[in-house]
């Protein structure tokens, strides 16, 4: 069986004709005048061309197309649609329609994201209203943080972020963080995991231009709450790749690691793409105290120019006791990504711990 054989449906797939037909079918239990013939034809139009994201902005405008509502009682029709709709992904489409339509009565559309974002996410859609109106979105946002539904208090930060994946940047919060803090401060020890990634998400959006005020802002806060404290730990990652000292300090690992690396070994030293490396060693401790350890290590990636770009990953962070040992391992499969294609050549592998690099290895990547 061949590559293309197993590999797996592209995103966009989620949008396919059985999908379209679902959506159709939904609508027409819901507004039995709905012309489903109508909007299927609009909707499977040029579909296969269509990326994921524009298959989710032709089902909208679809939708509009041949709904002979206006935009409230449309909006009333579409929350019943929503709890029929059997993807989460897919319900995206209707923050669509309120960002596409629903410019003009903010009130209700914010409403009607509040309630769309329970069954999918309205993250997208309410950047139009954060761009549109700023001061407003974000103070409707920041009482969101209050809510009792995760999902709702999720988008107050994950609509905010400055560099939301997927969507364009938010200017005037990526070069003013300060303006999205109260939302921030507000979710820092959220009891939700889903709610906490998106905080830790949006501060490690900050740190790409304002590392000392993402830093500021978690010095400021109490890390004895472990909600808080693993908040801190993923919003710092991208500093603590890079071993910046402060974010490593505010993990508990800025001191130099008093350690040694022993048997490094990154194996096969050949391979050729859909293959896997390995990489392990043992850090030892040459001290008697004990010692938090931020691990991480690099792979020197060949470019197509012949140069090299390092591309850092977590690994560990662990508590080593004083002259102990630990064991320290990471499988990686070497395969092509849309963000980084693999060249043959010589990739170098280094461990670094607590921001220093201490060992290294090499393995090459073939043709064929």
């Amino acid at each position: 069986m061949s590559t293309t054989d197993t590999a797996a449906p592209a995103l966009k797939e989620i949008f396919n004709p059985e999908r379209l037909q679902h959506i159709a079918t939904e609508m027409s239990a819901v507004y039995p005048a709905f012309n489903a013939k109508a909007f299927l034809k609009h909707a499977n139009q040029g579909l296969a061309d269509l990326s994921v994201m524009q298959r989710m902005a032709r089902v909208s405008e679809s939708l509009h197309a041949v709904l002979p509502l206006d935009y409230d009682d449309s909006l009333e029709v579409l929350r019943e649609l929503a709890p029929r709709l059997n993807s989460g992904f897919v319900s995206m489409c209707l923050p669509h329609y309120v960002a596409s339509y629903g410019g003009h009565a903010f009130d209700t559309s914010m409403q009607a994201l509040k309630y769309f974002t329970t069954f999918g996410s309205s993250e997208f859609a309410i950047r139009h209203f954060l761009r549109s109106d700023l001061e407003r979105s974000l103070e409707l946002m920041h009482d969101w943080t209050f809510d009792e539904n995760h999902h709702v208090r999720r988008l107050a930060s994950e609509g905010s972020r400055p560099r939301l994946p997927w969507s364009f940047r938010l200017e005037a919060v990526q070069a003013n963080p300060q303006l999205a803090a109260g939302i921030l401060d507000r979710l820092k020890a959220d009891e939700s995991l889903y709610v906490r990634k998106s905080v830790a998400n949006h501060l490690n959006d900050v740190t790409k231009e304002h590392p000392e005020w993402v830093l500021d802002t978690i010095e400021g806060w109490s890390l004895e709450n472990k909600h808080t404290a693993w908040i801190a730990k993923h919003a710092l990652r991208s500093l603590i790749k890079q071993g910046d000292l402060r974010a490593l300090t505010v993990m508990g690992a800025g001191a130099k690691a008093e350690v040694e690396l022993l048997d490094v070994k990154v194996e096969p030293a050949v391979v050729r793409l859909g293959e896997a490396i390995t990489l392990s060693f043992t850090v030892k401790s040459t001290v008697a105290h004990e010692q938090r350890l931020v691990i991480d290590y690099a792979i020197d990636y060949v470019k197509a120019n012949g140069g090299v770009s390092g591309k850092v990953f977590k690994l560990k962070t662990l508590e080593l006791a004083g002259f102990e040992s630990a064991v320290v391992g990471r499988r990686q499969v070497i395969k092509d990504f849309t963000t980084r294609k693999h060249f043959v050549g010589r990739h170098g592998v280094r461990v670094m711990v607590n921001g220093e690099v201490l060992g290294s290895g090499a393995f090459d990547i073939v043709s064929g």
